[in-house]
C-alpha cells in the first residue's frame, strides 16, 4: 500500500481552481481571493515529503519450495476447517477485550484527524456580557465593550498556512489514524492465531490425557500381575517396585494433563472475552485438515500485507510530517483576525445605531526568545523520524525471519511426523513381541515394561508433533499477514 502523495493532492486542487479562474465564473475580487487560496494550497510545505524507504528483498523466500498462490490469500475460515474452531474465532472477534480497545483507539484517532482538519477552518467565538448585578463605577468608551456595558460580540481568527504547519499536522494525523487501523488488523490476525493455537494445544492435551489414562490402566494391570507373581515367588520385590513406580508416573501425568486442560480452557475463555468455562471440541487433533502445500508467495508482497509493517510505515510517515511541523513553528504565523458586535452602557440602547463596533486586520506572531528551543524541537522531531525508520526496517527483518522460521518448521514437522508414526508402529510391534516372549517364558517382564514405557513416550511425542505441524501452518499464516487483501 503506497502512502498518499500529498503534493499530488494539492496539484489536483490547484487545477480545479485555475479552471474556475479561466472560465469567467468569478468576478475580480473573488478571483483575487481564489488566486490567494491557490497559492496557499500549492505552496511548498516545510520539511521533507514522505517517501517509502527502499528495501532490498529477495525474489523468493529461502526455504519456500512450493509453487502457487500464497497461503496468505486464503481466508482464515477456509484454512481452519473445524466448525467448532470457526465458532470460537468468530466469538473472539466479537467479544475480545483487546480488540475492542483497538477499535476504540481507531475511533479516537479518527476524531483527532478531524480535529486537525478543522485547523484549516476559521476559528470563531462568541461572547456576551450583562452587568445585571449592578455597577460600582462608570463605563468606558460608548459603543465599545467593557465589563460595565452590555455587549455581544463575535471574534474571528484564521491562521494562514504559509509554511505548511497545518498541512503537515493533517498528514501526521492521517498517518496516525492509518497506523491505528493497521494495529487493529494486527490484533485481529494475532487473535485468530492465538485462538487456533490454543485450541490445537487443547486437542493435544486431550490425546495425551487419553494416552496417560491407558498407560495408567496398563500399569495397574501390571502391578496386579506382579503382586501375584511375587506371592508365588516368580519375581522379586524389586520388579514389583519398578511396576509401581511406572504406575505412579502415569498417575502423575494424568494429574498434570488434567491441570493443563483446565488452564488451557481458561486461557481460551479469556481470548473469547468471557469468564472461564469448558470449551467444546470439534474435530480431534488427527482429524484436522491442513493444506498439502503451503506456498509463501513473494517476499515483496509481505511489505504490502503484514499489518505490523504497515503500522511501522505509517508511524514513519507521521514522524516525517512532524519534522515539517517543527520547522514551520520556527517561522512567524500570519492570521486574519476580526471582531464584530454591539455594546452599550444601557440594555435599551444595545440595538440602536451607534452601538455597533468592529475591527479586522492581519495578525503576526513569531518566536523570539524561544527560537533556540524550537530549533531543539526540530532536532528532536528529526531524531524521532530516524527512530521510526530504524523500527520500520527492524520490523521488516523480523517479519522475514518469522516467515523463514515458519517455513522451516513446516518442512521439518512433516518429516518428523512421518518418522514418529513409523516409530509408534514399530513400538506397537515390539510390545506385542515382548508380551508373547514373556508369556512363553522366554524373557522376563522387564522387557514388557520397557516396551510399554517406550511406546507411551513415543505416542506422547507423536501427538506433540501433530500439534506442532498444525500450529506451524497457523504461524506461517500469521507471519505472512494472511486473511486480509491489501
Amino acid at each position: 500500500m503506497q502512502l498518499t502523495d500529498y503534493r499530488n493532492t494539492s496539484d489536483k486542487n490547484a487545477s480545479k481552481i485555475f479552471l474556475l479562474l479561466g472560465s469567467g465564473f468569478c468576478c475580480r475580487p473573488i478571483r483575487r481571493l481564489i488566486l490567494f487560496l491557490c497559492l496557499w494550497l500549492t505552496g511548498c510545505a516545510m520539511g521533507p515529503d514522505y517517501l517509502r524507504p527502499s528495501i532490498d528483498t529477495a525474489e523468493r523466500f529461502r526455504i519456500d519450495q512450493a509453487e502457487g498462490q500464497s497461503i496468505a490469500n486464503i481466508p482464515w475460515w477456509e484454512l481452519l476447517r473445524d466448525e467448532e474452531l470457526q465458532r470460537l474465532i468468530n466469538q473472539a472477534l466479537r467479544e475480545n477485550k483487546d480488540l475492542k480497545r483497538a477499535i476504540a483507539s481507531v475511533e479516537e484517532f479518527e476524531a483527532r484527524s478531524r480535529i486537525a482538519f478543522m485547523d484549516f477552518v476559521p476559528n470563531m467565538d462568541i461572547d456576551a456580557n450583562a452587568p445585571v448585578f449592578g455597577k460600582l463605577s462608570g463605563f468606558g468608551i460608548p459603543g465599545f465593550p467593557t465589563p460595565f456595558s452590555y455587549f455581544g460580540r463575535t471574534t474571528l481568527n484564521w491562521e494562514i498556512d504559509i509554511w505548511g504547519r497545518i498541512r503537515r499536522s493533517n498528514q501526521a494525523a492521517r498517518a496516525d489514524l492509518m497506523a491505528r487501523e493497521e494495529n487493529r488488523r494486527a490484533i485481529v490476525l494475532a487473535l485468530i492465531s492465538a485462538v487456533a493455537q490454543s485450541y490445537f494445544d487443547l486437542l493435544q492435551f486431550d490425546i495425551q490425557r487419553d494416552i496417560a489414562y491407558r498407560a495408567l490402566a496398563s500399569w495397574e494391570e501390571s502391578v496386579a500381575i506382579s503382586r501375584a507373581q511375587l506371592q508365588g515367588g516368580v519375581i522379586s520385590r524389586l520388579d514389583l517396585d519398578q511396576f509401581e513406580a511406572e504406575r505412579a508416573n502415569a498417575a502423575a501425568r494424568v494429574a498434570e494433563l488434567e491441570r493443563n486442560v483446565v488452564q488451557k480452557e481458561n486461557e481460551l475463555s479469556v481470548l473469547l472475552g468471557r469468564n472461564p468455562v469448558s470449551i467444546t471440541r470439534g474435530l480431534s487433533l488427527t482429524e484436522q485438515v491442513v493444506p498439502p502445500e503451503v506456498p509463501a508467495g513473494l517476499p515483496s508482497e509481505l511489505l504490502q500485507r503484514r499489518p505490523d509493517i504497515l503500522q511501522a510505515e505509517q508511524a514513519l510517515a507521521a514522524a516525517t510530517a512532524r519534522i515539517g511541523m517543527a520547522q514551520a513553528s520556527r517561522f512567524p504565523k500570519f492570521s486574519i483576525t476580526g471582531m464584530l458586535g454591539v455594546a452599550s452602557p444601557a440594555l435599551s440602547n444595545l440595538l440602536l445605531s451607534g452601538s455597533e463596533f468592529g475591527v479586522g486586520g492581519l495578525g503576526l506572531a513569531g518566536p523570539l526568545l524561544n527560537a533556540q528551543s524550537l530549533g531543539f524541537e526540530q532536532r528532536a522531531a528529526e531524531a524521532q523520524a530516524r527512530q521510526a525508520l530504524a523500527h520500520y526496517e527492524q520490523t521488516i527483518l523480523l517479519a522475514f525471519k518469522e516467515v523463514e522460521d515458519a517455513l522451516m518448521a513446516i518442512r521439518t514437522a512433516n518429516d518428523q511426523l512421518l518418522a514418529q508414526q513409523h516409530q509408534v508402529e514399530a513400538l506397537h510391534s515390539a510390545l506385542h513381541v515382548a508380551d508373547l516372549r514373556y508369556q512363553g517364558g522366554i524373557t522376563s517382564y522387564v522387557d514388557v515394561l520397557l516396551a510399554k514405557r517406550n511406546l507411551f513416550d513415543a505416542e506422547f511425542a507423536l501427538s506433540a508433533t501433530q500439534r506442532f505441524r498444525l500450529t506451524s501452518v497457523v504461524q506461517l499464516y500469521k507471519a505472512l499477514g494472511g486473511g486480509w487483501l491489501p
